[in-house]
């Protein structure tokens, strides 16, 4: 018996090895954003940098890094076939990312492909002009697409079918004008939208209010409407109508939130998820969120999953109503 009671009492003096005890904690923690720097994706990943660091989840700071393509395609793709396992690496997506696995714009990758890990807050679509732009509500614009639809150029992160081309082509099948007789500008992500419009090179820019506030507080960009079903809150954001109570029945909420790698394991998804679960709860988290124009929304693990799967058939459909697939 002594021998054992021996062992027995030097394992209990032993400490716990330093990997064992840390290993649901991801070492080199990183959050890809999938477009360039200064739009959506960007504002969710540092979302979740801060809040991250600051709730002290994660001891390590978590890096973000830009992968550009296809608003959001190469990251998607690049997750799935190149970096499935990555215990450390969250992604960013949005409705847009939903909109266009919809239409099979991410390859041969659907839905099913990757961990849908948390929904982290909501944003609403929303068109923007520059401060001095002749167009004032809605009714402008559309007036001024009928009379000519080639002279007003709307740029749009992404090309025909992303989530910025169905916001207008919404407003458009509402105004009675054929969604194709529209002139768009593609470009990649809402950092470049904004610079584009901010620069003259395009008229109206179909965008996303949470990636607007900045210009507009700086005076340098309106709204003409927001797709809420209501006025937002907030004192930059209050005095901008929607496009329902301008007489456009258009509704277009943006979901914000991240996933993993298909094959990343599940005690690295619980310990992300766990993390999210807190967050999600946290007055500090909801502080950081209303700093940067996201509303509430707040799912995770499974629930999200079959959420994500719902919305993808949702957007199915209105991508056959427009005839963008069949």
């Amino acid at each position: 018996m002594k021998p054992i009671i021996l062992l027995a009492a030097l394992a209990a003096c032993l400490p716990l090895a330093g990997p064992a005890a840390a290993a649901d904690e991801p070492r080199r923690p990183e959050c890809i954003a999938p477009a360039a720097p200064g739009g959506g994706f960007d504002l969710t990943c540092k979302l979740a940098q801060s809040a991250l660091v600051q709730s002290k989840l994660l001891k390590a700071p978590m890096r973000v890094t830009y992968m550009p393509g296809g608003v959001g395609a190469v990251a998607y793709n690049a997750v799935v076939a190149q970096r499935p396992s990555e215990a450390g690496t969250i992604t960013a997506f949005s409705s847009g990312s939903l909109l266009n696995l919809a239409q099979g714009k991410f390859g041969r990758f659907d839905e099913s492909a990757v961990k849908w890990l948390a929904g982290i807050g909501t944003s609403y679509g929303a068109i923007a002009v520059r401060a001095d732009s002749p167009y004032q509500n809605l009714d402008d614009l559309v007036a001024a697409i009928k009379a000519d639809p080639g002279k007003v150029v709307i740029g749009s992160g992404g090309t025909v079918g992303s989530q910025d081309w169905m916001q207008t082509a919404l407003i458009a099948r509402a105004a009675g004008i054929d969604p194709r007789t529209l002139r768009y500008v593609a470009m990649e992500g809402g950092g470049e939208l904004a610079t584009a419009l901010l620069g003259g090179h395009i008229q109206v820019a179909s965008s996303d209010i949470a990636d607007s506030v900045p210009h507009i507080e700086s005076g340098d960009m309106r709204i003409l409407a927001v797709f809420s079903e209501e006025r937002l809150p907030g004192e930059t954001v209050a005095s901008i109508p929607t496009a329902k109570e301008q007489g456009y029945d258009v509704i277009w909420p943006v979901i914000r939130g991240f996933y993993v790698g298909p094959k990343v394991s599940d005690d690295a998804y619980a310990w992300w998820k766990n993390a999210f679960d807190q967050l999600l709860v946290s007055d500090d988290f909801a502080k950081l969120r209303e700093q940067r124009e996201l509303y509430p929304f707040a799912m995770t693990g499974d629930e999200l999953d079959a959420y994500v799967k719902q919305q993808v058939t949702r957007y199915k459909q209105l991508a056959q109503e427009f005839g963008l697939i069949q």
